[in-house]
């Protein structure tokens, strides 16, 4: 079955960096639109990043951007949130998904989520 399996979490003071990882055990990975979305405690979740098959990458018009930077590594199947300057308000829980870039806007797997914590 599908998996995508995140690593990289955890605490880190204001002002520091994080970078997350998301594994996928998806054969045409390649193939696949990577992203990032959050939820912070008592808030919807939030696109961040996004990242296509080319290569080519989607901003959120937020807080992050500037700070934050997707990447991407088809051979290790491996998507990437790497998250600087953190603030307080960047704690919450990432998820990162995939959809097949020919496809619709609606995701086809998600990871768990992993929390991300920036203490105040």
């Amino acid at each position: 079955q599908v998996q995508l399996v995140e690593s990289g979490g955890g605490v880190v003071q204001a002002g520091g960096s994080l970078r997350l990882s998301c594994t996928a055990n998806l054969r045409n990975f390649d193939m696949y639109t990577m992203s990032w979305f959050r939820q912070a405690p008592g808030k919807e979740r939030e696109f961040v990043l996004s990242i296509n098959w080319r290569g080519g990458i989607l901003s959120s018009a937020d807080s992050t951007k500037g700070r934050f930077a997707i990447s991407r590594d088809n051979i290790k199947r491996t998507v990437y949130l790497q998250m600087n300057n953190l603030k307080v308000g960047d704690t919450a829980v990432y998820y990162c998904a995939g959809k097949n870039s020919g496809g619709g806007p609606d995701y086809d797997y998600w990871a768990q989520g992993t929390q991300d914590t920036v203490p105040s």
